[in-house]
């Protein structure tokens, strides 16, 4: 029973219909067969992309670096198996816009062969710098979906003193099932995960959220915790978004994170379970991040399921495998239906934020034409974030994007919540991605524009330097000449 003063911790949201038992009861799969080419971007995370040390034509190993990170905030990239690497080339991304990105591209040779892997490392024989170093080294990043440098994170938990780490299972996007399955399988290797973010970050205690629509992962990773004092799991409400960094932290520890601030700032970080448990390979067992879980669901998707899959898998093998019924198939969204991405084709890569493919049909996403606002309020009621969505969307209309800004623009998420609830079906979170995206592209026309100005002025100031150089040489030379000439009349003269 949520108690009165949790209740009030919890901020708008809505309760979609779960969609999850037909994958929630299947163990993951391990039985996807390694695909004969696999395509792996060299931008899997946020930051700056990964730098390839491999060429074409060099054989690899799984797990062998394929490319370095490329300053702080960054992630290396790994060979998710033993190959050929056939290409480094241009291939569209996983998003919407399925614009081209580097690529590595390996020929595999069936064989899946390890490199040679350092032998089980105890990781509390390490200290905390080295843990971060060797998660780093790995290319683990936030698998919920944010991409964040794990080793970054854990940098800043330690800089920054933090008191809580908090661990999302919350996994409150319908149809996903991949982290309620790993907690479910494999308890023991997250919380040990955990017990080696706490090492690494210097911090006392760990606070596990897991939704109570999942009982047989609670039950799970409550059984793992328990000869771990300093972690503590509970539950919390079936309520989207509650996988919110802000709104989880507002249920469990009853702190609010500043609107223009971050979760450090009231001394809380976190970490979704499926980054803990890569976390537990990467240093227990040496191994970086080279493949994750991935559900595959929809109601065209014949045999839907779990299926742990090598990174650089194209999506159109994974439909094959669990028998997608394409003529069925009206929409493929990458991740969650709320805030998930609709792929254009399904030639695309899975990625290491690939939570779920969804192959949904067109009764899963018809919804009734767009209506005028009937002034409800409902948005505004639902936002997780306090905004006024309805406000925010007619100022965008209105080609107003810095005033959807000044009331709010940039602290929105794009949960969906608003759209979610709308009588009158306005795609509102449309409106705020087509606005987040003008805005950005504004910003960098007018980087540019500011970069081609500063190019310009020193073009000019360079060109008036050298003039004014020339200038004071032939002034230089004229008086030496006059000088010369003064000499030579001198001497005439005597």
């Amino acid at each position: 029973m949520i108690s009165l003063m949790q209740s009030f911790r919890i901020r708008g949201g809505v309760h979609p219909d779960p969609r999850k038992t037909a994958t929630t009861d299947l163990s993951i799969s391990s039985d996807f067969p390694l695909p004969k080419k696999l395509y792996i971007p060299l931008q899997q995370h946020v930051g700056k992309p990964a730098e390839p040390v491999v060429r074409v034509g060099d054989y690899v190993y799984k797990g062998q670096l394929l490319a370095h990170s490329q300053g702080m905030i960054s992630a290396p990239v790994h060979a998710p198996s033993s190959g050929i690497i056939s290409d480094i080339a241009d291939y569209p991304a996983p998003h919407p816009s399925a614009l081209p990105i580097r690529t590595v591209f390996m020929e595999t040779d069936g064989k899946d062969v390890w490199q040679l892997l350092k032998p089980p490392t105890d990781p509390f024989g390490l200290s905390a710098e080295e843990i971060s170093l060797r998660v780093g080294a790995a290319g683990v990043v936030g698998m919920g979906g944010a991409t964040f440098p794990a080793a970054v994170k854990l940098n800043l938990g330690r800089k920054n003193k933090i008191s809580t780490l908090l661990i999302n299972g919350g996994e409150c996007e319908p149809y996903l099932t991949c982290d309620d399955r790993l907690m479910q399988e494999s308890a023991d290797g997250i919380i040990d995960g955990i017990r080696i973010m706490l090492h690494g970050m210097e911090t006392p205690q760990a606070i596990v959220g897991i939704e109570d629509n999942k009982p047989a992962a609670f039950r799970a990773m409550k059984k793992a915790a328990a000869d771990f004092r300093q972690i503590e799991v509970r539950q919390v409400p079936t309520h989207y978004p509650m996988g919110w960094d802000r709104q989880l932290i507002r249920y469990l520890t009853g702190k609010e994170v500043p609107a223009d601030g971050r979760a450090t700032d009231v001394g809380v970080l976190m970490h979704n379970v499926a980054t803990a448990y890569a976390i537990h390979k990467a240093i227990r067992h040496n191994r970086p991040l080279v493949d994750r879980v991935v559900t595959i669901a929809g109601g065209a998707a014949g045999s839907p399921g779990n299926i742990w899959v090598p990174i650089g898998t194209l999506i159109s093998e994974l439909l094959d495998f669990c028998r997608v019924d394409r003529a069925h198939l009206a929409r493929l969204v990458m991740g969650g239906p709320m805030m998930g991405d609709a792929l254009p084709i399904a030639e695309l890569p899975v990625v290491k934020a690939t939570s779920g493919i969804l192959a949904l049909t067109q009764d899963e996403i018809t919804r009734g034409s767009e209506q005028a606002c009937i002034r409800c309020a409902r948005c505004i009621s639902a936002c997780p974030a306090g905004l006024l969505p309805v406000d925010m969307a007619n100022r965008i209309r209105s080609n107003q994007l810095e005033s959807a800004v000044d009331i709010g623009l940039k602290d929105c998420i794009s949960c969906g919540s608003c759209s979610y609830v709308c009588p009158s079906n306005i795609p509102l979170v449309h409106y705020f991605k087509y606005a987040a995206g003008e805005l950005a592209a504004r910003q960098q026309a007018q980087h540019k524009s500011e970069q081609t100005k500063k190019l310009i002025d020193e073009r000019n100031k360079r060109i008036e330097r050298i003039e004014k150089q020339k200038a004071e040489e032939a002034a230089r030379e004229l008086a030496a000449k006059v000088a010369k000439y003064t000499a030579d009349q001198a001497e005439q003269v005597l």
